[in-house]
């Protein structure tokens, strides 16, 4: 048990292709006071095969909540929310999207698709905690 950190394991799956704002997503995360197991998923592709614990996932723990880049190889992180909102199975897990991108058609289209919330990555990591 970390000092000061209390309750249950929050599972989080973070998919993020980016080294950078892996890392950076990661230290925040270490920072928190949450006690978090987090598992990566590279791509679009290999977080709905995680979810749908299929292959290599088929015991893998179903995650209390997903950070979500939007711009995504494989599968586009858009149409990883639209594929998780539209499960009966995953629909409720929450989807946090994380990117980049201020434009308000990405704000608007999120949302649209049921995200939970939109944050924009700052560059750097004392933005990100506070």
């Amino acid at each position: 048990m970390i000092a000061g950190v209390t309750g249950k394991v929050v599972e989080i799956l973070l998919v993020e292709d980016s080294p950078g704002d892996l890392r950076l997503t990661m230290e925040v995360l270490k920072e928190s006071k949450m006690l978090n197991h987090v598992t990566v998923a590279r791509d679009g592709v290999e977080a709905m095969r995680f979810l749908r614990g299929e292959d290599e996932f088929s015991h893998a723990m179903r995650p209390d909540l997903i950070l979500l880049d939007l711009n995504l190889p494989k599968k586009d992180g858009r149409e990883v929310l639209a594929e998780i909102k539209n499960d009966p199975s995953l629909k409720r897990i929450p989807v946090i999207v994380l990117t980049t991108s201020q434009a308000d058609e990405d704000i608007l289209s999120t949302y649209e698709l049921n995200a939970n919330c939109y944050v924009t990555k700052p560059i750097e990591l004392d933005q990100f905690i506070y």
